[in-house]
């Protein structure tokens, strides 16, 4: 009885000593072990560090799940991905076979210290919801938080709707800085990150993942040097949507406008048609311009394409006028000329000159010569006439014709390039 009583002492004493008692299998057993219940706030934001020459390694993995969306207007992208970060707390271990091998734990964010990470170009977002880390026995802390954020990046659309971007993910702790106190480093290689980003991600969206890089550097800030990680996505529009939207409507308009320019119907018909054909483009320049921005360097080319096509069919329907406008002057030429050509015994007999007896004046009375020979030249200017206007149709037809497929060209060989 008395060896029971001694060693029932002896495992209190070593218990009231910070020695793991035996036998406890527990949870609550370890954290009343590691004192976090007693734990003061202050331990929360103290850096875990032993040797104050040597900085805290924070290792990151980094996941991309989906690309939510893509606003040009205001230069944003919003995504979502997970990120893994990874710890050593050498104040926070425990032996496993004192505690019937558990060998790891999962504690709430404000137990220990964790790293404050801030993202550069995050300008909207939320929070991640998913608070709580995994603590192992040896004191590594692994954390693995959601992020749902908006985030600024340079679009260059220069080549919508064939574009392809580039946006950066910067993690950065502008606490600690890298030299002594706190480095950021990836634990995998980009290769690795992107095989696995390619199993979580979404694509079914409009924008397709096709890279992924990892820049690490120091950020000098008032002389002081911070870690920090940048993940460069790299992703490629799909562009089905507008090519079926904007691109193939605009093109079947204007092939529609040169049918009707080399139709046969009549000059007035051609113009009716051309200025409702010129409508329906302007209708879809106003869904272009919904999606563009509001400024840029240079504009986009798929700009130039509507601006083309748009000049080239009013040109289409200036070539048509200006038919008309020769075939009306025709017409009244020839109206003219023929007046000419009646036979003087048609025309009212008067004397010359003598509007009393009511004769027209005539400033030039005819001659018998002029009488014989006005009728052949008159005859031969509206034969010249009648030939001019198909050869100056067929030219402005085809010069049309010629700079629409010059032009063409040039805007698929720079998207294409």
């Amino acid at each position: 009885m008395m060896q029971g009583v001694f060693v029932a002492i002896l495992t209190f004493s070593l218990g009231t000593a910070g020695a793991a008692p035996k036998y406890l299998c527990t949870y609550y057993d370890i954290v009343d072990y590691l004192n976090i219940s007693s734990h003061d706030k202050l331990h929360t934001y103290i850096l875990p560090k032993i040797n104050l020459q040597e900085p805290v390694e924070v290792t990151l993995d980094f996941f991309l799940v989906a690309i939510l969306s893509v606003v040009e207007k205001l230069q944003t992208v919003s995504f979502y991905f997970v990120l893994n970060l990874e710890w050593q707390n050498l104040f926070a271990t425990w032996d496993p076979q004192d505690f019937c091998n558990i060998s790891e734990i999962v504690l709430p964010m404000d137990a220990y210290w964790s790293p404050p990470i801030f993202i550069l170009e995050r300008v909207n977002g939320q929070n991640p919801e998913l608070n709580y880390m995994v603590l192992m026995h040896n004191g590594s802390f692994n954390s693995t938080r959601p992020f749902q954020v908006t985030l600024t990046c340079s679009l260059i659309i220069l080549k919508f709707p064939f574009d392809s971007q580039t946006c950066n993910v910067s993690i950065a702790s502008f606490l600690y800085p890298a030299v002594t106190e706190l480095v950021m480093k990836t634990r995998r290689t980009p290769a690795e990150m992107m095989k696995d980003s390619e199993n979580f991600f979404l694509n079914d969206g409009e924008w397709k993942f096709t890279n992924l890089s990892i820049l690490e550097f120091t950020e000098m800030v008032d002389d002081k040097g911070f870690s920090v990680v940048t993940y460069v996505i790299s992703m490629e529009r799909r562009p089905t949507l507008y090519i079926l939207n904007l691109i193939l409507p605009t093109c079947a308009l204007y092939l529609l406008d040169m049918a009707v320019l080399f139709g046969p119907s009549s000059l007035e018909e051609k113009i009716n048609f051309q200025i409702a054909i010129i409508l329906g483009s302007s209708m879809l320049a106003v869904i272009l311009n919904n999606s563009l921005p509001t400024s840029s360097n240079k504009p986009p080319i798929i700009v130039v394409f509507f601006l083309g096509t748009f000049l080239l069919m009013i040109m289409a329907v200036l070539d048509t006028f200006f038919l008309l406008y020769q075939q009306r002057k025709s017409l009244r030429l020839d109206k003219v000329l023929r007046s000419f050509q009646q036979d003087p015994q048609d025309l009212p007999k008067s004397s010359p000159g003598n509007p009393a007896k009511g004769g027209p004046p005539l400033l030039h009375p005819p001659k018998a010569a002029q009488g014989q020979g006005q009728p052949n030249k008159h005859l031969w200017q509206l034969q010249e006439l009648g030939q001019f206007l198909p050869v100056l149709e067929k030219v402005l037809l085809y010069s049309h014709l010629l700079l629409s497929l010059f032009f063409f060209t040039v805007i698929s060989v720079k998207w294409s390039s």
